[in-house]
């Protein structure tokens, strides 16, 4: 890994040249070889390679639009922000920016901030998710969108720590849900279709508390809870595993 000047002239172009867009799917094992190579170097080479992810996350919307190669950069950028955060020199400053891309117009952004903020759990969990606590209180609907996407990863869940926490954030997202009336922006409507998968990823790693919440949210007469809890429970991971808990909520929602 060269991160002079000139070979990040290199590595852009070769990332561009590289992404499959403008297509249906990006690059997707270039960026995971791409992210497992910064991750490598990161030890030896932690400051140029920050610049240089950094530099990557800097192209705008109107720079990169969405679907475009350069879109593709800034995906990239953002994992490696994640793989860079791991580092403890490194974290706050990965965690800043993850934050601010959190809020980022183009989804692919936000699914790299995503698969970063896992990167970062897998490595420094205990200090990942408290400060992802933090971005739950900011209030920022993508942010929380952010925050659902990265603990619902069933990998990182078979730790029974891990779960919890990514159980307790939920709980705090679907209390900000509950105390707001402003519902009609996008932004809420992306953190909305997240929860409608998010949340029975997080029930089955904690099936005997999950369930019971889930039992609550039936409860509520609020629209969007109930729209959140019925999705999940058409999802075959609780369908297939949990029959009887899934058809017990069901009768609630009746």
């Amino acid at each position: 890994m060269n991160p002079s000047k000139q070979g990040r002239r290199k590595i852009i172009k070769y990332l561009t040249s590289n992404s499959n867009l403008l297509g249906p799917r990006g690059n997707l094992e270039l960026a995971d070889v791409f992210t497992g190579i910064v991750g490598d170097y990161s030890g030896r080479e932690h400051e140029k390679l920050w610049n240089l992810c950094l530099q990557l996350t800097q192209f705008s919307l109107i720079e990169a639009p969405v679907n475009t190669p350069k879109e593709f950069l800034v995906f990239c950028g953002a994992r490696c922000v994640g793989a860079l955060g791991a580092s403890p020199s490194l974290f706050k400053r990965a965690m800043s920016r993850l934050k601010e891309l959190a809020g980022d117009a183009r989804w692919r952004t936000r699914e790299g901030v995503a698969m970063a903020i896992q990167s970062m759990i897998q490595k420094q969990s205990q200090q990942t998710l408290k400060e992802i606590e933090q971005w739950v209180k900011s209030g920022n609907w993508l942010v929380m969108r952010a925050v659902v996407a990265g603990v619902a990863e069933p990998a990182l869940l078979k730790d029974e720590r891990i779960a919890k926490s990514a159980f307790e954030l939920h709980k705090q997202i679907f209390c900000k849900i509950s105390s707001t009336i402003e519902r009609k922006s996008s932004e809420f409507k992306k953190l909305k279709q997240g929860l409608g998968y998010s949340l029975s990823v997080i029930v089955r790693a904690v099936p005997r508390e999950g369930f019971e919440y889930m039992r609550q949210l039936a409860k509520q007469q609020d629209p969007d809870i109930l729209w959140i809890a019925k999705e999940n429970l058409k999802k075959s991971r609780l369908l297939k595993n949990f029959p009887q808990e899934v058809a017990s909520i069901n009768t609630l929602l009746k």
